[in-house]
């Protein structure tokens, strides 16, 4: 198989602004809903734009919602959120790896 005959997918790319206001590139590895919530939420890991290629395990989760074009995020600050969240991602990311 060669490179042309595996299709990629373009990357979803999001900009957050930090504490300083500047803004952060950032890759969507992951949206999800949460059964029985109609809460969205993503999953996103930071870009390196320093050329720096390390691995990096920083995931971060959002809740979000979408009006048009817009896209508003929202910090996951209650602990039995954030757990719901994080087992959520962890079972998806299980059949993620179990698929291939």
């Amino acid at each position: 198989m060669t490179k042309d005959d595996m299709q990629f997918e373009e990357p979803e790319i999001i900009y957050i602004p930090d504490e300083d206001g500047n803004e952060e590139e950032f890759e969507v590895i992951m949206k999800f809903e949460v059964d029985g919530s109609d809460q969205k939420y993503m999953m996103v890991v930071p870009l390196n734009t320093d050329g720096d290629d390390e691995e990096t395990d920083e995931v971060y989760a959002f809740r979000y919602e979408e009006e048009g074009d817009d896209l508003k995020l929202y910090t996951i600050d209650d602990e039995e959120e954030w757990n719901m969240v994080e087992e959520t991602f962890n079972t998806l990311l299980g059949e993620m790896e179990n698929s291939d």
